[in-house]
């Protein structure tokens, strides 16, 4: 029986059948897919974080202590690759002379390196000119000193003479930042900036020359085994930071650890849970629609699937008999659905990623694998076994005619209602609540390597798409149970006479109709609030790149430069717009010392975008004309305007060194505005002046930085031309490169091919959301229109009722899925605020892809309706005899 049970179905119900499989399908493979890129994603986190340090730590040997020891403990810890001793000394200054006259600077740092050290830490060093090895300058001091290969310099050091060396090599030092850390020193204690004069010796001179002075340490750099980490990056800096630990209990108080392969990984451990964060808001609920497409499906063919138990039961099937036919359609959509899913998220990985796993390993792979297949057995129970084991309850007439009653005993509206306004107003108050507090993720107190996050967040958006999507099933309910005139009205032009017979149909049918509306709607605004959040990230990490390099390509004078806005011929190459020069100078505001940028107010917008979100008290193009009309405007950042409670004209006297004095003159403002962010500038405290007010009162035009206009196209090769024309007397950046520098993992990583995966999902269940149910129940329907047509309907009737149907459902699924996923875009990008840097000014949307989903929504509508409208057509008695 079981056998013969089986054949009918796939003979009788192929199309119920491949509908539910389908439905399953999608949830399995979003599930595997997802889960399996989360986890991939993590471990290239973890990878990315580990390649980008050059030393993975920097050990101090403390005052007093011994160096070999400390050398000989390191070497001996497990994991270690390579330790190699340096030596720091800070000088009190450089010397050369250089075209007859003699340049010096200011005090610096001398390092000594000991053989093998460029090929154990490639990434601390980049040669420039000159040889790799020797005495190599960086490139800041040789410019200052106007020094190149080949010259002779003068190194004062505190307690000794002063000492000269024979110059090697220029060269960069990329991770400056880290390499002149305080090491131990909290992050507020560190240095604002790298030193400015800096150069690298030999270890055997470096000694030499340091014999007898003062302000000399020693420091062990240390290169560990990355193939011994976790692939996740929150265990790996669990791992890493015990390590470092262990090593300074080990060494009694003789060894501080800087940790940076430590810092690097806590920056990942926050990418991948920001990652799993976004996995949870934007992938989960593909997931459960996916389910309730499945359950659509299968309630679609509910009366169908009564009739049959009621047949079954006449022939003397017991209710356990008739339960295990059930249960074994629930396998056999659950087990080739399952199938079916698990393929096509190992195809994704495969075409997408060119692996079936995603990148990821073997273990967790098959873990989140077997996840998605329990998940989607569970689904198909709960889709098809428990409904027919309810129905099988509720077979006796009794039972009937109590259920048709209770189905026809109204509420009062407010208790219809009720519910979806109270979840609709709890979102809106979570909302509020979360929105506020910006969704920060929280380092766990008193050191525990644990990132800590309130999901209370979670409950405001869930909140919203349960409320909407209950609201939408009583609007629907309720326009098609009390709009009969309207829907005539409406189906008159397609159904002639029987526009009357048509309204009342699908007022009958509203239950069904209503559930293929609400799953369309959800469907579209899943991938609305997916394909609007990852474009409004992606604009915000576009600007976040351009705010720190400033335009599309950047050159950067080096202190003591000095260079006027004139030169800014020199930089005007083929493929150059414009050039916009900019001030660097820094000012003192009470004892508070803050960087001041001198801009021309009427033209810097021509190098760089300046957005409404970047200030406060006005528009930027009003704040700029400001600036131009009354030179002695000033912009001040938030924190200082609250600092130094601030009203909008008050005078604010700045401090700034005078060109001709060198001593700090006192300079009048008038507070006009605030400004949040501004190109070059750091994100905390600066002032936005005009620079002409600038060099009129410090005698001084200098510029700090020049910003290039390149339309937006050729920055890489422009950029390489000038540093080819410019030599190391500059720095410049462009676009390209800071973009790859300031996007985060999650950025560069994760969210990109998330989304990828997402937004096709997306489209795949609008499709099958639009237009499997509503085929399912034409399907159902037949031996309605065969009715119809024996009682003297026309084709062309006939067609007009599948259609108007059609139209119904798209109507009503595409506006409410719009409304939904714009209600939803905004919770999410305004409660994910933490997220995004700077925040938006507003939402980034993706037209062409929405435009993608409601054709795809559309064409499998009609495609259902065309199919029904075929079946319609077929012979009454041939139709009448098949079902």
């Amino acid at each position: 029986m079981i056998i013969a049970w089986a054949r009918g179905l796939t003979r009788h119900r192929a199309g119920r059948l491949l509908a539910a499989l389908a439905g399953i399908a999608l949830a399995v493979a979003l599930i595997a897919a997802l889960g399996s890129f989360l986890t991939a994603s993590k471990a290239t986190m973890t990878q990315r974080a580990v390649h980008s340090v050059a030393v993975d730590w920097q050990v101090q040997v403390q005052p007093g202590a011994d160096a070999n020891t400390v050398l000989s403990l390191i070497r001996k810890t497990p994991g270690t690759r390579a330790a190699l001793p340096v030596g720091f000394a800070h000088t009190s200054g450089f010397t050369a002379q250089a075209q007859g006259s003699t340049q010096t600077t200011g005090p610096g740092m001398a390092l000594g390196l000991p053989p093998g050290y460029h090929s154990r830490f490639p990434g601390e060093i980049r040669t420039l000119s000159g040889s790799s090895t020797g005495v190599l300058l960086a490139q800041q001091t040789a410019s200052n000193l106007h020094a190149a290969p080949g010259d002779t310099i003068g190194i004062r050091l505190p307690g000794v003479g002063p000492r000269q060396v024979k110059v090697d090599g220029v060269i960069d030092l990329p991770q400056a930042d880290s390499l002149f850390q305080t090491v131990g020193a909290p992050s507020q204690s560190q240095p604002t900036a790298p030193p400015d004069n800096v150069v690298l010796l030999p270890a055997t001179q470096f000694a030499s020359l340091t014999r007898g002075a003062t302000g000399v340490t020693d420091q062990i750099h240390v290169a560990r085994d990355d193939s011994l980490l976790p692939s996740d990056p929150a265990a790996a800096f669990t791992s890493v930071t015990g390590a470092a630990h262990n090593l300074e209990a080990r060494s009694a108080g003789a060894a501080l650890v800087g940790n940076n392969v430590g810092a690097a990984l806590d920056s990942a451990r926050q990418d991948a849970l920001y990652a799993q964060i976004l996995f949870l808001f934007l992938g989960v609920p593909g997931a459960v629609l996916a389910a309730a497409l499945t359950a659509a499906v299968a309630a679609a063919g509910g009366e169908r699937r009564r009739q049959e138990q009621g047949l079954l039961r006449l022939r003397g099937l017991r209710p356990r008999q008739i339960t295990a036919l059930a249960g074994l359609e629930a396998v056999l959509i659950g087990l080739l659905g399952g199938l079916a899913g698990l393929g096509i998220a190992a195809l994704i990985g495969r075409l997408a990623f060119s692996a079936a796993s995603f990148g990821a390993g073997a273990g967790t792979w098959a873990v989140w694998y077997a996840i998605a297949f329990v998940l989607g057995a569970a689904v198909a129970a709960g889709a098809v076994l428990v409904p027919a084991l309810r129905d099988l309850r509720t077979l006796t007439v009794s039972d009937t005619r109590k259920e048709a009653g209770a189905r026809s005993t109204r509420n009062p509206w407010w208790m219809r209602y009720g519910l979806d306004f109270a979840l609709l107003i709890g979102s809106w108050l979570v909302f509020r609540a979360s929105s506020g507090n910006q969704y920060a993720l929280v380092l766990a107190p008193e050191g525990v390597p644990t990132l800590s996050v309130s999901y209370w967040a979670f409950l405001g958006p869930a909140l919203l798409w349960i409320g909407a999507a209950l609201l939408v099933w009583r609007l629907t309910l309720l326009a098609l149970a009390h709009g009969r005139p309207a829907l005539a009205r409406l189906a008159r032009p397609l159904t002639a006479t029987l526009a009357g017979t048509t309204a009342t149909v699908l007022s009958r049918r509203r239950r069904p109709l209503a559930r293929s509306v609400v799953l369309l709607a959800l469907a579209v605004s899943f991938a609305v609030s997916t394909a609007v959040f990852n474009a409004t990230y992606h604009q915000q990490a576009e600007v976040d790149a351009r705010l720190t390099n400033g335009a599309d390509v950047t050159v950067t004078e080096p202190p003591g430069a000095h260079l006027p806005p004139g030169a800014a011929n020199t930089l005007k190459v083929s493929g150059v717009r414009h050039v916009e020069p900019l001030q660097h100078r820094f000012a003192y505001v009470g004892s508070d010392l803050q960087d001041l940028y001198g801009v021309r107010p009427d033209t810097i917008a021509h190098a760089t975008s300046l957005q409404d979100a970047y200030f406060a008290g006005g528009t930027a193009h009003q704040l700029m004309r400001k600036l131009a009309q009354r030179p002695d405007d000033l912009l001040v950042s938030v924190e200082t305007a609250h600092d130094f409670q601030l009203s909008p004209g008050d005078t604010v006297n700045l401090r700034i060194q005078d060109a001709r004095t060198k001593a700090l003159r006192t300079v009048p403002f008038h507070y006009a505005g605030i400004t949040k962010e501004f190109p070059t500038a750091p994100k905390d405290s600066f002032f936005v002046a005009n620079a002409s007010y600038i060099a009129k009162t410090t005698g001084s035009d200098a510029v700090g930085a020049f910003l290039l206009d390149t339309g937006g196209t050729h920055q890489k090769q422009i950029a390489d031309k000038l540093r080819h024309h410019l030599g190391t007397s500059a720095t410049v950046t462009d676009l390209t490169q800071t973009r790859g520098t300031v996007g985060t993992s999650l950025t560069s990583v994760d969210l990109a091919g998330l989304t990828r995966i997402e937004l096709g999902f997306a489209v795949l269940l609008s499709a099958g959301a639009g237009g499997l149910v509503l085929a399912l129940g034409l399907a159902e329907r037949r031996r309605t229109f065969a009715i119809a047509t024996v009682l003297g309907a026309r084709s062309r009737q006939l067609r007009g009722m599948v259609l108007t149907e059609a139209l119904l459902l798209t109507a009503g699924g595409l506006t409410g899925g719009a409304l939904i996923g714009w209600a939803l875009s905004e919770m999410l990008v305004k409660v994910l605020t933490g997220v995004f840097d700077p925040p938006p000014a507003g939402l980034s949307v993706p037209a062409t892809y929405l435009i993608l989903t409601a054709g795809a929504a559309v064409a499998a509508v009609l495609a259902a309706a065309l199919n029904g409208i075929r079946s319609a057509g077929r012979p009454a008695v041939e139709e009448l005899r098949d079902l």
